[in-house]
């Protein structure tokens, strides 16, 4: 990487356990944030049937419903999103599992939340001695891309952000065919007689309001953590 490599050590526990062992540790008061490919869930709920239960829920991006959009990677295939498509087995059973609540990101509002060039600009006039996160971005931020995770993110902190959202039950085909790894929803009347669990798919958000609070995050001062000692 152009910036250098971490310095920062990893623990020798592997993802899979520290999420059991926390929320064991802590019941009914951690929700789970997954910004990607969910293998490492579905691993842990494989080891503990009982791990989505004891949490508070789960706020994750993923899926896609009907995006309205003219990008071909979603208008072509509008059910088709990468952090389910990649390992759609773990994100079948992620699902599938009894969270308290799940909170979904889908690429229907995200497209909707770009990385803009007066964000940037913005976040830049605080990078100063004590902003780490300014800093970064002023200096490597290159692609003006959608808000994937940072807007999954900014919705855990904040859910009044979402202006509309669809409650549905939602699956991933597994199906080893042309829609592997495809996003499946289905309404009350409609959904099939197995087990499924109710989503809360955000569908649209109060921009400005997500701009300002990204912008104001990355432009505050970096907190300062004690690091673990070898």
């Amino acid at each position: 990487m152009p910036e250098g490599a971490p310095t920062i050590k990893p623990i020798e526990e592997d993802a899979v356990h520290f999420l059991i062992r926390q929320v064991h540790a802590h019941p009914h008061q951690v929700t789970i944030f997954a910004g990607g490919p969910l293998t490492n869930i579905a691993l842990a709920i494989s080891i503990d049937p009982h791990f989505a239960e004891l949490t508070q829920g789960i706020a994750l991006m993923g899926g896609s419903l009907n995006p309205q959009t003219d990008d071909p990677e979603f208008s072509e295939a509008p059910r088709h999103e990468f952090n389910f498509w990649f390992d759609p087995e773990a994100a079948h059973i992620v699902l599938r599992a009894l969270w308290p609540r799940i909170d979904v990101t889908t690429v229907d509002i995200s497209i909707k939340a770009r990385f803009t060039q007066v964000m940037i600009d913005a976040i830049s006039k605080a990078a100063g001695p004590g902003n780490l996160a300014a800093q970064y971005i002023a200096k490597y931020s290159q692609e003006r891309y959608y808000m994937w995770d940072e807007l999954a993110a900014a919705a855990w902190l904040d859910p009044t952000l979402i202006t509309k959202e669809k409650q549905v039950y939602m699956d991933v085909n597994i199906t080893h065919g042309p829609t592997y790894g495809d996003t499946l929803t289905w309404t009350d009347q409609l959904r099939p007689q197995t087990q499924l669990q109710k989503v809360h798919a955000q569908l649209d958000l109060d921009l400005p309001r997500f701009q300002k609070m990204f912008v104001d995050l990355m432009s505050a001062p970096t907190p300062v953590f004690a690091q673990p000692t070898e």
